[in-house]
């Protein structure tokens, strides 16, 4: 018997990207100068269509055990059921769902390349799916593919002129790659879809910081954080801070961040600068350890606080 039933598979990965971030994009994903480290975009990678099966059918059975195992996070089974499902139904219009899923496993697991060719594949099968070419950018973005992951944000933006996450992203990659004149166009063009857009004032806030403009820049991020306050936006105008000397102001951010997020090894640097500007040799040296014990490399953290 025939009927509508909802295929969603739930998978719950952020994207490091802008970003989308996810995707997500984050400060290891992508070679920001120093102290400039956006805040990530989250696109889930998840699909969420109803599609009629045939309910009695092997394909909807090895997809049911598919989402079974996903739920239980036991990635190479589920894998396994969506590619057999794959396989006993190759024409079956559901599988660019099924590949994207396949894709978005693989890419928990480290596999970008297979992850990569799974959702090209898929994409293939749905040329217009925004929700497959923003998983595949975030990719790209996790390889260091940065030129194939702003095509695929171009794409994006022609498709649906309206995905202002496309635009912000690409707006970033451009800024990382200095190309300042692509960013302002992006973020302007967010501001013309929407003129109260906190995405686009978080974006200016970033080219002004590029820039050196830092007042302005902390006026931008501020303007942010009144609405979504998050560590990266404090701990970015707590760097403009730091830099325009305003210590206490710098140290309150610094603080906030850290309450929001502490495994953050950034905000510890920028701890450590503070109390460098203040003369805390000791509490400056503790900073940089509590960095490096939250992942940051050694010489990277000494190069930062300019050691």
């Amino acid at each position: 018997m025939k009927r509508l039933i909802n295929i969603t598979i739930m998978l719950s990965l952020a994207i490091v990207a802008w970003g989308q971030a996810g995707v997500a994009l984050n400060q290891q994903n992508m070679k920001f100068e120093k102290g400039m480290k956006p805040d990530p975009i989250k696109v889930k990678p998840t699909i969420d269509n109803t599609i009629p099966i045939d309910t009695s059918t092997v394909y909807f059975a090895l997809v049911d055990s598919a989402q079974r195992y996903i739920k239980a996070e036991q990635w190479k089974k589920a894998e396994h059921f969506l590619l057999q499902a794959i396989k006993s139904e190759p024409s079956n219009p559901s599988n660019s769902l099924l590949l994207s899923n396949i894709a978005t496993i693989q890419r928990r697991q480290g596999r970008l390349n297979e992850a990569i060719r799974n959702y090209s594949m898929a994409i293939d099968l749905t040329p217009n799916a925004v929700t497959l070419l923003h998983n595949r950018a975030a990719a790209y973005i996790l390889l260091d593919s940065i030129a194939l992951a702003q095509a695929d944000y171009e794409r994006i933006m022609m498709i649906d002129e309206s995905d202002v996450e496309s635009r912000y992203t690409h707006g970033m990659l451009a800024l990382n790659l200095g190309d300042t004149k692509t960013a302002q166009k992006d973020f302007d063009d967010i501001l013309r879809i929407n003129p109260n857009s906190g995405m686009a004032k978080q974006g200016q806030g970033y080219l002004h910081k590029h820039a050196g403009e830092y007042e302005k820049a902390a006026q931008c991020f501020s303007e942010v954080i009144k609405v979504r306050p998050t560590a990266t936006l404090l701990a970015n105008r707590a760097d403009c801070y730091l830099t325009t000397k305003r210590l206490n102001d710098a140290s309150l951010d610094i603080a906030n961040a850290l309450e929001l997020d502490p495994d953050d090894p950034y905000i510890y640097i920028l701890r450590a600068k503070l109390n460098k500007l203040r003369f805390n040799r000791e509490d400056m040296e503790r900073d940089i350890k509590l960095a490096i014990a939250h992942g940051l490399d050694k010489d990277e953290a000494k190069t930062l606080i300019g050691e």
